[in-house]
Formats: structure tokens, C-alpha cells, sequence
């Protein structure tokens, strides 16, 4: 079974990025080294279907895990690793903007032009515990600390097992100021066939709670 992005399954599943309906502006996406880099390279695929515009932040560990997992080596680069990212997920050049980690001058560092919506997938305990106890050491940090005291809308999707005491304590300190916890666990009432499936259907429900409508995977109850 493979795990590389199948990017047919996209085009069977959705419009050609240029007919798409723009849903909003702009979405923040933080990517860091926790297993699950499929998730991400899915995740990200989908975003660009439904927003002018995203946001993507890179820690070094998620570029290692990229090239472990689904055999896709970035460069350093931020405006090459948009390049290629753009080409993996078949949409325009200007849709995906990569910062580095220290990159304080981008728009998601600061509340007055950080989208409201920002995606952590997969999310690191260590990212975690960084957002918990309000560091911003990264810009990925900071930007999950700039929606979180703007008000908006952060979700992170954990990707780690057994947890720690000290994971849940973190974890918990986000829910109780307004983050949204979805663990990286697909459900299989949908019988999947694939692990692209299974990433379909973390994506969909990440898709739904940013009140987005999707197809992506059969809902509990309901066949497509």
C-alpha cells in the first residue's frame, strides 16, 4: 500500500483549482516533524481548493519527515519549497506562501494581518507544549500564539502515542483557551481502502470544522 499523495484521487474529488469557489482569503498552515506528514501534504492539498491564500511554516524535522514518509525532499529554500509544493498540489504559484521559521515580518506574526484560522497538522508535543506555555521561539509558534490571543480559530491535530501526563496537561491548557484538540485518528465505519482514504478523512473533518463543506469522506450514517 502506498503512502505518497495520489493527486487523481484530487482531481476526481474536486474542481480544477481555476473554477474553484474561494470560500475565504486566507488560512494559516503550520507543519512540524511529528509522524504523519501524509495528513499534511493531503491537508494542504485540499486548502488550496477553497482559499486565495495559505500560509505554510516548516520546521526542519517536517522536512525530514516529508522525505521518510512520503518520499518528497524540500528544499531550504521557502520560495522553492513553495514552488514544488504548488506543483504537488496542482494549484497557482501564488496560492502557497512558505516562510522561514525566522521570518518575523510576515503577515501571520502579527494579529493586525494574521489570517483567523490556522491549521497545525501534524502537531509535535513539542510544538504543543511551546503554544502551552506561550513561547514563540518559531514563527509557527508565534502564529498559533497570535490566533490564539486574537480570538481566532486554532486547530491542532496531534499525532503521538502513548501520551504523556505532561501531553494532556498541555493539550488540555489549549482547549480551555478555545483550541480545537483533533487527534490524527480516522474513523473506519467508511471501510477504506487506502491510506490516501484514511487521509481523506482527517481532512474532511478538519474541513468541516473550518465550516467548510466537503465530499472528502462518507459522513457517519450516509454513502456518497
Amino acid at each position: 500500500m502506498s503512502n505518497k499523495p495520489d493527486p487523481q484521487t484530487y482531481e476526481d474529488q474536486t474542481v480544477n483549482v481555476k473554477q474553484k469557489t474561494l470560500q475565504s482569503d486566507a488560512i494559516t498552515l503550520g507543519i512540524t516533524g511529528a509522524s504523519g506528514a501524509i495528513y499534511a501534504l493531503n491537508l494542504l492539498q485540499q486548502l488550496t481548493l477553497h482559499f486565495q491564500q495559505v500560509h505554510v511554516m516548516l520546521s526542519d524535522a517536517a522536512r525530514v519527515v516529508m522525505a521518510t514518509e512520503v518520499d518528497v525532499s524540500l528544499p531550504e529554500s521557502p520560495k522553492k519549497i513553495a514552488e514544488k509544493l504548488a506543483v504537488i498540489c496542482s494549484c497557482d504559484r501564488s496560492i502557497i506562501q512558505v516562510y522561514s521559521k525566522d521570518n518575523w515580518f510576515s503577515p501571520v506574526a502579527s494579529g493586525s494581518a494574521a489570517p483567523k484560522q490556522m491549521v497545525i497538522c501534524p502537531a509535535s508535543m513539542g510544538c504543543i507544549s511551546a503554544i502551552a506555555t506561550g513561547a514563540s521561539n518559531t514563527l509557527l509558534e508565534r502564529a498559533a500564539d497570535v490566533v490564539i490571543k486574537e480570538k481566532g480559530q486554532l486547530i491542532v491535530l496531534p499525532r503521538e502515542m502513548p501520551l504523556s501526563t505532561i501531553h494532556l496537561k498541555n493539550l488540555l491548557t489549549l482547549s480551555e483557551v478555545g483550541v480545537t484538540v483533533m487527534p490524527a485518528s480516522p474513523g473506519f465505519y467508511s471501510k477504506p481502502q487506502t491510506i490516501n482514504e484514511l487521509a481523506n478523512f482527517v481532512s474532511a473533518r478538519i474541513l468541516n470544522h473550518l465550516g467548510i463543506s466537503n465530499t472528502l469522506s462518507d459522513a457517519w450514517g450516509y454513502k456518497n
